[in-house]
């Protein structure tokens, strides 16, 4: 069973490097996060009469994991604005899942072996070796881009133990990425249009294709994590989904700083 479940979580890997390549449509980060968003709200619409509904004891966990993905995608798009992504991404992602088991460990009571964390660490520091540009080159990083690529993994951290836990009270899975996706739709729509009202609606008219389908590989990616923190420990089933997903990031190419210093991507298309 358990190698099953990390054969699943590999391929939710794959579904999420999928859904980042698609989304490369040279968009600001905000655009295209509700891009994205709003496509695996739409799949999840579709699916909400076939899982049904979570138990009520998830509820309260599923809301909270609404309003922590805002503030997740707030701060991945304010330190890929300061910051180059290439680096900025593996710091976010590598540092994210030893948070995540040392906080497993303190409330939620959840004990790795020793060779649980030497993996875990091994992944992460491996991840975070990317933002070395494989090594060939040490570049200084913004202060500010450091601090909002660390407040990322701090949510990322919150939402995997909330996920991890509502996940599990619903009995269901399926059903809570669902309605997750559902409400953060919900959430995110509102602050994009507060925030950036006309790349929002440029994206969502002229990339709204792509976001299907990105969105689609969205919910399938975290469904399969979801299910798999239902089986596994929390710290484990992120720490092998979300550094393997380092591979399928935006491009840096196309999203780090031009002469001017604005990022390439910040140009309106």
């Amino acid at each position: 069973m358990q190698s099953f479940v990390f054969a699943a979580v590999l391929f939710a890997a794959a579904c999420h490097a999928g859904w980042n390549a698609l989304i490369k449509v040279g968009l600001d980060p905000l655009s295209t996060t509700i891009l994205i968003a709003v496509g695996a709200a739409a799949v999840s619409l579709v699916a909400l009469p076939f899982v049904g509904m979570p138990a009520s004891a998830a509820w309260p966990w599923l809301i909270a994991s609404a309003f922590v993905h805002l503030f997740y995608f707030a701060a991945l798009a304010e330190s890929y604005r300061t910051g180059d992504l290439g680096q900025v991404y593996p710091i976010a992602r590598g540092s994210a899942p030893l948070m995540t088991a040392t906080a497993s460990a303190f409330f939620v009571g959840e004990q790795l072996s020793l060779f649980g964390w030497t993996g875990i660490a091994a992944l992460a520091a491996g991840v975070l070796l990317l933002s070395a540009r494989g090594g060939r080159e040490i570049v200084h990083l913004d202060r500010r881009a450091v601090g909002y690529a660390l407040i990322t993994a701090l949510t990322i951290c919150t939402y995997s133990l909330t996920d991890g836990i509502g996940a599990r009270l619903s009995q269901n899975p399926q059903a809570y990425a669902a309605w997750l996706f559902a409400a953060n739709a919900v959430v995110l729509v509102p602050y994009g249009l507060w925030r950036n009202a006309t790349g929002m609606t440029f994206a969502l008219r002229r990339f709204w294709l792509r976001g299907l389908a990105g969105g689609a590989l969205q919910a399938l990616s975290y469904g399969i994590v979801l299910w798999a923190m239902t089986l596994a420990p929390s710290p484990s089933s992120r720490a092998y989904a979300k550094p393997a997903c380092c591979s399928g990031r935006p491009s840096p190419s196309r999203c780090s700083r031009n002469p001017s210093g604005r990022p390439a991507w910040s140009r309106r298309p």
